[in-house]
């Protein structure tokens, strides 16, 4: 089957009201964006869908293929299309329904006329393309209500449009239009998770990561940037922070008392992150704590780590269970790089008994013996940048 054109639905774009030109905007964008390596195409924005128009079959598969991944598509559909002449209609809706999996299925047609002058009446084309389909199909029957294929036909000036197939997108809202974030990315399972989860609300990500030679090693850096890379695959560029970190945890161990040296960490590493925020004019800092999981991620552990900065820190994984977030990274396809048997810096001077309730003032206490200030703009200062994905200029245009 040749497909002439793909259908896009905003889903919950079109609540948007006086806004949603920005945000079909941002999509359109998106989309630019995501197939910048592709041969030219036609993006036409209406108010409550969009059509993209290939001019390639080669084209078609790859956006068919990718469409997916882009955040703020609710669903799409590969559309056929063919002259106003009854028989041309006719022949193409078997053309469309043959292209389908049509065993013990029910279907209807549904039509839309755009085009009033055209010869027949809605419901008499209805009729006309509902019985040849059927005596063409035997093995499939006519239902109304909720049927399994809902052969979609609309009458234009210029052509008649056919599809029969809904394949579900992404959802959620385009990337980009609820501004950036810094995501603070261990390498480990759950905050590539809390990435996407972000990246689906429509916030661009920044990632950082703190790196401790030689304690950590080079294959620890490059599960990182393989999982940068990965989210950079769902419509908008990653650029990652790699931050030197081994002088400021060697301090913290000979400072700070073993059971509370994890908070310490987590602290300066929140330090850091809100001036690489900064920097970046990022609006909120991202982790992937979730409530209770290990001790730095009670209650009062993140109070105390929290102290360190006004700056919004969004959890999104903060009422999610360990399968949970398993079975999401294994979704989103981060699940193998994670598992990577690399020792990110938060593991290597893990406490035998860490602290699950630390005190603040305990905490700044144990701190105030040792100015971290001058180590941590060195380490911001020292920091490796890099972008995701990785392309040749003249084929990746960053729209965003």
């Amino acid at each position: 089957m040749e497909w002439k054109e793909i259908l896009v639905r905003y889903g919950e774009l079109s609540t948007k009201g006086r806004n949603r030109n920005a945000f079909t905007g941002r999509l359109r964008d998106n989309i630019k964006y995501a197939f910048a390596d592709l041969p030219k195409f036609q993006i036409i924005t209406e108010r409550d869908r969009m059509f993209i128009r290939p001019n390639e079959k080669e084209t078609m598969d790859q956006i068919i293929d990718r469409l997916p991944r882009i955040f703020g598509i609710q669903s799409f559909s590969p559309v056929a299309s063919c002259s106003l002449e009854l028989e041309d209609i006719r022949e193409t809706a078997l053309k469309v329904m043959k292209s389908l999996d049509r065993a013990d299925k029910t279907f209807k047609v549904t039509v839309k006329r755009s085009y009033k002058p055209f010869e027949m009446s809605t419901n008499e084309l209805q009729e006309y393309v509902g019985s040849y389909v059927l005596s063409s199909f035997p093995e499939i029957k006519v239902q109304m209500k909720k049927p399994d294929i809902d052969l979609r036909i609309e009458v234009r000036r210029e052509a008649v449009y056919m599809t029969a197939q809904i394949i579900p997108g992404a959802g959620g809202l385009p990337i980009g239009s609820n501004g950036k974030s810094l995501l603070m990315l261990s390498g480990g399972i759950d905050s590539p998770v809390a990435g996407y989860q972000m990246l689906k609300r429509g916030v661009r990500l920044d990632a950082i990561h703190f790196y401790s030679p030689p304690f950590t090693s080079e294959l620890s850096k490059e599960k990182v940037m393989d999982l940068s890379d990965k989210l950079s695959r769902f419509g908008a560029s990653v650029k990652l922070h790699i931050i030197p970190f081994t002088a400021i945890q060697q301090e913290i161990q000979k400072q700070i008392p073993d059971n509370v040296s994890m908070t310490t960490t987590r602290r300066m590493m929140l330090r850091i992150a809100d001036l690489v925020r900064e920097e970046t004019k990022a609006l909120a800092i991202i982790t992937g704590e979730s409530l209770g999981q290990v001790a730095s991620q009670t209650l009062e552990s993140l109070t105390a780590i929290n102290a360190v900065t006004n700056t919004p820190v969004l959890r999104p994984l903060i009422s999610y269970d360990k399968l949970d977030i398993i079975e999401f990274a294994q979704e989103i396809d981060t699940y193998e790089v994670s598992i990577r048997p690399y020792e990110d810096c938060c593991t290597i001077f893990t406490s035998s008994s860490p602290k699950t309730k630390p005190k603040l003032e305990k905490v700044e206490f144990y701190e105030s013996f040792k100015t971290f200030d001058e180590m941590i703009t060195q380490a911001v200062n020292e920091r490796e940048v890099m972008m995701f994905p990785k392309k040749k200029e003249d084929k990746f245009v960053d729209f965003l």
